[in-house]
């Protein structure tokens, strides 16, 4: 990227000219929270900012590089946490008024201690739908987050004020999470890269709400990036009981390793999604840059079936608990959408439970099975392109379930698989279209190196400023 702005340098280009002493992490840190406050007001990507803090942080930064003693890998740079994860100090809103009048937390989640250890600088915390249970990105406290590209339209969610911020330049590495394409749906819609990795590869305290579905992961604007930040926060905590074993290792090494020979399964519906013709011609087009990059690509459908109910057996009765440990009062300030899915989650039974468990792990092993044959499966990340906000639809639909417009996303969690976005073109209307690239269980540096590879050969523009600034959100929500 050529660029005189350090808000829109790359994480590894900050830390190169750290390195020479030819930039200061107090001028990148100025640079993002002066676009977080000519933005923020409009386009909703953080619900707080620690000016103070980061500034701070900044300054002991650039002490360090002064004294050639950078205290890790991420020393100086400029990043978010979603305002689901905890960080010391901050309350974490989750978007909802049932969190109204809590302390601060007294100590970082695993992926924010190691954020801080390594040196980030800690800007604030991403807007997320309440307990981020829905894949667009507003809430009750009246956040909305917008998309760089329109800001009448939606960017998804529910890591939505995180892909906002990374877009805009509002920092270089943002952490999401993802229970149901979270991370992947944004990142699709807003045309960054959004990184799934395979459940426990980044330690997670306290468990979600959601249980063994939702992941945290990078969210960037280049694929180096998304391994260096794995690198750093995929570092092992003994609060997570759900960990991966230790791996030590540079996720960006063999990052160049290119796709010559892999064998490719393309699905572009999964044999279930509707998917917009739009969303189709720029994944047609992604499939033959694959192809010409070497990649052995076969057209076909991984063994998922529908599994949109399975999902919801898994995903709504969480719901239901989460609601259920609120007070009375509290419950009246919902988000509408999540008491009715609670309400949803509420019917099924014991049986219904135990059969969703046990249909997980069958998913889970035909999946392993196809992947057996398969290097990796590529896919539309989102089967729509970006729609208008204040809805969980695409079209006028009040039903408050999003599940049928994401099933791209939701199978990859119910099997704990590694999944990326990827910026792969753009609709008529020039709206963003993201490829993701999915690989088996523990094959997170197989994703990443696809990706570049991808990511090289088809470059995108960001839009690091707002597109249409005067554009008006719809009459009503529906």
């Amino acid at each position: 990227m050529t660029t005189t702005d350090p808000a829109l340098l790359s994480a590894a280009e900050l830390l190169r000219l750290y390195r020479r002493k030819a930039l200061s992490p107090v001028e990148t840190a100025e640079a993002c929270l002066a676009r977080v406050r000519r933005w923020n007001g409009s386009m909703g990507a953080f619900t707080f900012v620690d000016e103070e803090g980061a500034l701070a942080a900044a300054r002991a930064s650039a002490a360090r590089w002064q004294r050639g003693e950078p205290c890790g890998p991420l020393d100086g740079v400029p990043t978010t946490v979603k305002d689901l994860v905890l960080v010391k100090g901050w309350t974490a809103r989750r978007g909802s008024h049932s969190t109204e009048g809590q302390p601060p937390a007294a100590e970082d989640a695993p992926a924010t201690a190691r954020l801080r250890e390594a040196g980030a600088v800690l800007l604030g915390s991403t807007t997320t739908p309440e307990f981020g249970w829905k894949a667009v990105t507003d809430n009750p406290l009246g956040e909305i987050a917008r998309n760089p590209w329109n800001p009448a339209l939606t960017p998804g969610g529910s890591s939505g004020g995180a892909a906002v911020a990374a877009a805009l330049g509002m920092g270089a590495l943002h952490l999401g999470t993802d229970g149901g394409g979270s991370i992947r749906i944004p990142a699709g819609l807003t045309g960054i890269v959004g990184l799934k990795p395979t459940f426990g590869r980044v330690p997670a305290w306290p468990l979600s709400p959601f249980g063994t579905v939702a992941h945290l992961g990078p969210m960037t604007r280049t694929v180096e990036d998304a391994a260096l930040m794995l690198t750093t926060i995929s570092r092992p905590d003994r609060r997570d009981w759900h960990a991966l074993p230790p791996e030590p290792r540079d996720y960006r090494i063999g990052l160049e390793g290119g796709l010559a020979g892999l064998r490719v399964a393309a699905s572009a519906a999964l044999g279930f999604v509707s998917v917009d013709p739009e969303v189709l011609r720029v994944f047609r087009s992604a499939v033959a840059t694959l192809a010409d990059l070497g990649a052995e690509v076969e057209e076909t459908d991984p063994p998922v079936g529908d599994p949109q109910e399975l999902f919801a057996r898994t995903w709504f009765p969480a719901a239901t608990r989460l609601v259920e440990k609120l007070p009375a009062e509290a419950r009246a300030r919902m988000d509408p959408g999540l008491l009715a899915i609670a309400t949803e989650g509420a019917c099924y039974g014991r049986a219904e439970l135990q059969d969703a468990a046990l249909e997980r792990g069958e998913l889970g092993v035909r999946l392993q099975l196809f992947f057996a044959a398969y290097d990796l499966l590529v896919t539309p990340a989102v089967a729509v392109p970006a729609f208008p906000v204040l809805r969980t639809q695409p079209g006028p639909q009040a039903d408050p379930r999003w599940t049928a417009w994401a099933g791209l996303s939701y199978p990859f969690n119910l099997t704990q698989q590694p999944a990326i976005s990827v910026p792969a073109g753009f609709t008529e209307d020039g709206l963003p279209v993201g490829l993701q690239i999915v690989a088996a269980k523990y094959a997170d540096a197989l994703v990443l190196r696809a990706a570049r590879a991808f990511a090289a050969a088809c470059p995108q523009p960001v839009a690091d400023t707002p597109r249409s600034p005067s554009a008006q959100e719809p009459a009503a929500p529906v």
